[in-house]
């Protein structure tokens, strides 16, 4: 492999360390943002998910590209499909970021996105990473900040939060090796914890008590449209926590080790490191 990495949201909260992970292994990088913002280390390029008129030199002497969907998005398998299509017509690796636990039915658009990178005819790596820890310090820190809680509608299920910067590592191994080639891996970090047990570890960071309390899905778009965020995105937001209800994200894998060398970062340890954002 000696041609440029494209990394898709390069500047996101995954993005971001992917970027310098690859860029210290020596990997030429195009970072894709839509405003093409400067990233130290790497050749900037702007793109579009949404504008095909952007690919072609998004994928300029590329031979690898790490493809996800930023935040925000609905309609996953309208804007991955023509995308990993247009890779696959150019014979580019694609490493694939979805969500943990989008193979329970192939009905789900991200399973669908899955299906046609399988079938495609490029070289592949899926990899599904379960709640992310960074969302404590993104989505829920106004909460914590300013009411002291956490108020999701996940009642006392569990879920084993990943670092952001372990799916980075992850990602950055699939792209730098052809061992993980047509797999997917389910990301997770190293225990089951509920929102109960992250606010108990948030709590001396933040210097006052932090409390979870429990909200129904209406409570919650009510809470996110409140916050500016569109009635859609938040009903959808709202849904992805049954799972979270029912259990299914509890599940813990070997997968980060699998594919680093290194055990992922245990949510004590990602508030331990950000501990001055809930200050």
């Amino acid at each position: 492999m000696t041609g440029k990495i494209l990394v898709i949201g390069a500047t996101g909260n995954i993005g971001t360390p992917l970027v310098a992970e690859l860029v210290t292994k020596g990997e030429q990088v195009k970072a894709a943002s839509r405003g093409g913002k400067a990233v130290d280390g790497a050749e900037s390029v702007a793109f579009d998910l949404a504008d095909a008129s952007t690919f072609p030199a998004a994928f300029d002497g590329v031979d690898r590209a790490y493809v996800m969907v930023p935040t925000g998005y609905l309609g996953v398998d309208t804007l991955l499909k023509p995308l990993i299509q247009f890779a696959a017509d150019r014979k580019v690796k694609v490493v694939l970021q979805t969500v943990f636990g989008v193979d329970a039915d192939d009905s789900i658009p991200y399973r669908q996105v899955e299906l046609f990178l399988e079938k495609v005819g490029t070289p592949y790596v899926i990899l599904r990473p379960n709640w992310f820890a960074d969302n404590f310090h993104t989505f829920w820190l106004v909460g914590i900040k300013e009411h002291g809680v956490i108020g999701v509608p996940a009642d006392d299920g569990k879920s084993s939060f990943i670092d952001v910067r372990d799916i980075a590592a992850s990602a950055a191994a699939a792209l730098t090796s052809d061992a993980f080639n047509g797999k997917a891996f389910n990301l997770t970090g190293p225990e089951a914890l509920s929102y109960a047990d992250a606010a108990t570890l948030i709590t001396p960071a933040a210097g006052k008590t932090i409390a979870y309390t429990p909200v129904t899905d209406e409570a919650f778009i009510d809470i996110l449209t409140g916050a500016g965020v569109p009635k859609d995105y938040a009903a959808f937001l709202a849904t992805i926590f049954y799972p979270v209800r029912q259990g299914w994200t509890a599940a813990v894998t070997e997968d980060v080790k699998t594919l680093t060398g290194t055990v992922p970062r245990s949510l004590a340890t990602y508030v331990s490191d950000h501990a001055a954002k809930f200050a």
